[in-house]
This record gives C-alpha cells, structure tokens and sequence, in this order.
C-alpha cells in the first residue's frame, strides 16, 4: 500500500509532531509514504479569494506530481484535502480550464490528466487499509481514555467535494477511536468551526468558539479531543489559555491529532511523536493510558 505524500505547510513547520506521528504510524502498519518533491502551499483556502486561477494552477501542479508517480495523493490536513479536491473537481469537470491550466503547466514540463484521486489518512485507515485489520496491530488498547472528536468544518464540507460520509453524521472518528480501544465522546461540538482561518480578522469571535469546543468537550466528559486536522489542533491547543479566559474557565484539554492517538495505541511513545514537547497543553492525561 502506497501513497504520494503531500504533508502541506503546517507539517513542516508549526505542527511537525503531526508529520512524526504520520510517517512512523504509517511505518508501523507497512503504508508507503512517498513525499511529494517539490510540492507547494494549497492555498489554504485563502489564496483563491484574491487570485482564483493561481490556486487551481498551483494545486494541479501539485496533483500531475502525484500523476507522475502513479500514485493517489494522501493528505493530514482537512484543509489541504479540500483544497486539492476542489481543485481536481473543477479540472475534472471543466475542459476549458483544464486546458488553460494545462497551457500554464507546460511551461515547466507538466500536464494535469486527472488520473489520481485525494485522500486523507483518515479515509486511508478505513476505507484501505480496514478498521479490523488497525486492530489487529494495537499493542496498547486506550481503555478507559473519552475522547471528544472533533471533525472541524473542511473534511466533511462541501458535500460535493468531499463525500466520504454525511457530512451531518459522521461516524468515521469515532469508528477510528473504538478501534483503538478508546472510548468516543459524541460531543455537541464536533462540527463547529474552531476558527483557524479567521483568527486575525476576528479575533474575538474566533476565542469564543474556540473556548467553547474545548469547554463543551470537558463538560462532556473528555479527557482530550482528536481532530483529523492539524490547523485545527494548533488553534484549540494554542489559544486554548486565552479562548478558557473568554468562555469562563474550564479545564486543560490536550488536543491531539489523530496520528498520534492511533501511535500510542500502535505502541510508538509520545516522544516520538512530539508529545508533551510541542504541545501547549499538557498531554499526561493522555500518555497516562500508555503508561
């Protein structure tokens, strides 16, 4: 099993313990992570605002490198996948713009045919490598962990774009979490938006979501919330003191990418995958089930 590997920005920098987790979770169940070279910024939904056609040109770039290896392209990143995938829906449906694109892309000896799918590595454990098969590898079942999952608004909206299930009742999370032997915490809060993207322009309004998923998710019981979304996890981990102070309090809450739940439970240790060294909020209410 083997994937181009498109770890976007965010992986190579502020959330490097999302890449670690990803690339030994992947080595442990024997997925084949071949990293793009050569790959650029999606976008992250804000490029195509100002100047659409550079982020169509930019991530059909991005897709023919993939193209070229003959393999799908998988993502950690919600907003990355959405952005590939509109981007791959657009091209794939509109022979006009693929042709532009194309003409743009020729000039440095690459061409969008539209032969590889996007995935996410949540879709991945599921729907290809197989739930039954993950458990068959957990050396250390998360028993008695309550973990809140949180999808966030861009792996499962549009419909249109991503389709991986009812983007009104997801149940891919929480299938992943009892898996693994933990127990999923459904709580109220799991498809709000946590605010990443309007977190300048709005400030005030975005730490008032973010407090409020973190809040809801410990008045529900959670000892941590998994998110499939790196950008998500950096905005309820690290304006998670500054969000408590405006909802009114609440208790710490680690927040996780779902990498490195699913490590812990595959028996890689939290340093490994950058726990507690990159994370803001202490993750020991976690590690503690892995001893």
């Amino acid at each position: 099993m083997k994937y181009a590997f498109f770890p976007g920005c965010v992986l190579e920098s502020a959330a490097k313990e999302d890449y670690m987790a990803t690339v030994a979770v992947a080595k442990k169940l024997g997925i084949e992570l071949e990293e793009l070279d050569g790959w650029t910024c999606c976008g992250a939904s804000h490029v195509q605002d100002i100047a659409p056609e550079i982020t169509l040109a930019t991530n059909a770039r991005n897709i023919a490198l993939a193209e070229e290896k003959g393999l799908n392209l998988l993502t950690v990143c919600n907003t990355c996948t959405l952005m590939l995938r509109e981007a791959k829906n657009e091209l794939d449906n509109n022979e006009k713009e693929k042709e532009e694109v194309n003409k743009k892309l020729a000039q440095i000896g690459k061409q969008y045919r539209g032969t590889t799918d996007i995935t996410h590595f949540l879709w991945v454990l599921i729907r290809d490598y197989g739930l039954d098969k993950l458990k068959e590898k957990v050396v250390k079942p998360l028993t008695g962990l309550r973990v809140a999952e949180y999808y966030g608004c861009h792996i499962l909206r549009p419909q249109t774009e991503m389709g991986f299930e009812d983007y009104q009742m997801p149940t891919s999370l929480a299938d992943l979490i009892s898996a693994i032997g933990a127990t999923p915490i459904d709580f109220s809060r799991k498809l709000d938006c946590c605010g990443f993207h309007a977190v300048y322009p709005a400030h005030d309004s975005v730490m008032q979501m973010t407090g409020s998923i973190n809040k809801d998710a410990a008045t529900e019981g959670a000892d941590c919330v998994v998110t499939p979304c790196p950008l998500c996890q950096m905005q309820l981990d690290m304006f998670q003191k500054e969000a408590k102070e405006v909802v009114g309090g609440g208790k710490d809450m680690p927040i996780l990418h779902m990498s490195q739940l699913v490590g812990l439970a595959l028996g890689i240790t939290p340093e490994e995958m950058g726990m507690p060294k990159r994370h803001l909020t202490d993750t020991a209410a976690v590690t503690k089930f892995v001893g």
